[in-house]
């Protein structure tokens, strides 16, 4: 059988070099595609000081003359082939976007080609099969965003997984420049906007790779990256509806950022408060300076430390603290005006617009970060406008927050998989309580 023209394209411009397969009259993508080449870097910078991670010159006039989604920059990333397994290579691409104040703005993301198209074409007759796959790195550290932080290793193995079936794999940094972790609706504009530039990518602009309309697209996510993916399928219709996306798969969701501050304050995960409340007010100016206004003087720095550590670092520091203790006005000052508003704009899933593709949606009834009656809700919303509506939700009986990232993976990837190929038919909402065990207690950190 003869490999796809897109594979071909693929499997030749990773050899010798990327220019290599350039012809004379590049396209657009393709003359990216040559600069990155020649001005390629083995080695890893952290995005704070890589200056790759800037947006185009202001004198360009980048934020008028592109639309999301839009294709940037793109350079090869030689070493994440190396600590990703069954990638044969990858590529970042920095892409236009929308941010929460829908200002533009601009995202990365990380592409990872799989190997298993070069050595066994048959796996993926037809079309291709892309995943966006939103990891939860909780943070408003922006150097700890996947892009960068994947040099080190992957955390759950679900990338390599993913390529293993020959499908081409989406890693973005939803957070965008700013790292505004759970801010929603940032991250579904960067979400969908990364499968936009991905694309752009496959497709190239020169009729070599599969057309959009060719490409099965799917989004998964758990907990911060669920927010991302839930984000994403609910502004879909209105920010992107010319993308085709077979099916979103959201596990340890979080519906309510207010409510999962007030379950986790003084307990083991109180340390993702101050990076979500940071993160959040990065796209909200007058929350921002409200939020740092009121911190107490002798507790500040330690508050704002917070935006130079990981997720795991972050746990670690500020575990079992009471962080309403941080501010002057305690709680309260949590909830003034300026804050609701921000929460209400970038806090609260369910009120911008019902997903019409195909959801699996699985939580442990015991998740120690967010109330499983939050995503009970949730669903219940959706299923609530009845026609064109698609819910499989999984309520897993064992385990916690941490546990349900393993206990769900498989069930995960059997969904994903038939989204993808074609053969799922969920009509309706179906709830169903699950018993699924499959690792011990995961610790925080």
């Amino acid at each position: 059988m003869t490999p796809p023209t897109w594979v071909l394209l693929f499997s030749t411009i990773i050899t010798p070099s990327l220019s290599s397969a350039i012809p004379s009259k590049p396209t657009k993508i393709q003359q990216l595609i040559l600069e990155a080449d020649q001005a390629a870097s083995t080695l890893p910078v952290p995005p704070s000081l890589d200056p790759w991670y800037r947006a185009p010159s202001s004198n360009t006039s980048w934020e008028t003359t592109t639309l999301p989604g839009d294709v940037l920059k793109i350079r090869p990333a030689p070493l994440l082939n190396t600590t990703v397994a069954n990638a044969l290579a990858a590529y970042q691409i920095l892409y236009r976007s929308t941010d929460s104040a829908h200002q533009p703005s601009w995202d990365v993301t990380t592409l990872f080609i799989p190997r298993s198209l070069c050595t066994a074409p048959t796996l993926c007759p037809g079309a291709a099969r892309l995943l966006s796959y939103q990891i939860p790195y909780d943070t408003c550290n922006v150097d700890a965003s996947p892009s960068y932080a994947l040099h080190a290793g992957e955390p759950y193995g679900e990338i390599a997984d993913a390529l293993g079936l020959g499908w081409f794999v989406s890693v973005p940094d939803y957070e965008g420049p700013l790292a505004s972790y759970t801010a929603g609706v940032q991250s579904g504009h960067a979400t969908l906007d990364g499968v936009r530039a991905v694309l752009k990518v496959l497709s190239d602009g020169s009729g070599s790779g599969p057309a959009e309309t060719e490409t099965k697209v799917a989004l998964w996510g758990y907990s911060g990256g669920a927010l991302a993916s839930e984000w994403a399928a609910e502004l879909h219709a209105q920010y992107a509806p010319e993308l085709a996306i077979a099916g979103v798969a959201l596990g340890g969701l979080t519906p309510n950022v207010t409510r999962v501050t007030e379950y986790i304050n003084g307990r083991e995960a109180a340390g993702l408060i101050p990076a979500g409340l940071l993160g959040t007010a990065t796209q909200h100016p007058r929350a921002y300076e409200w939020l740092v206004g009121r911190l107490r003087p002798e507790y500040a720095a330690q508050f704002m430390a917070v935006r130079a550590m990981t997720a795991q670092q972050a746990i670690g520091t500020y575990q079992y603290q009471d962080i309403y203790g941080y501010f002057v006005g305690g709680r309260a000052d949590l909830h003034v005006g300026v804050m609701e508003d921000m929460y209400a704009a970038d806090g609260y899933m369910g009120f911008h617009g019902t997903p019409g593709m195909p959801l699996f949606v699985y939580k442990a009834v015991g998740d120690q970060v967010s109330p499983v009656g939050d995503t009970d809700e949730l669903v219940g919303r959706f299923c609530e406008e009845g026609k064109g509506v698609s819910v499989l939700y999984h309520r897993n009986l064992a385990g916690g927050h941490n546990q349900e990232l393993v206990n769900g993976r498989q069930r995960a990837f059997v969904w994903l998989g038939s989204v993808l190929d074609g053969s799922y038919e969920g009509v309706g909402c179906t709830v169903v309580n699950v018993t699924v065990n499959l690792t011990p207690l995961v610790p925080w950190n």
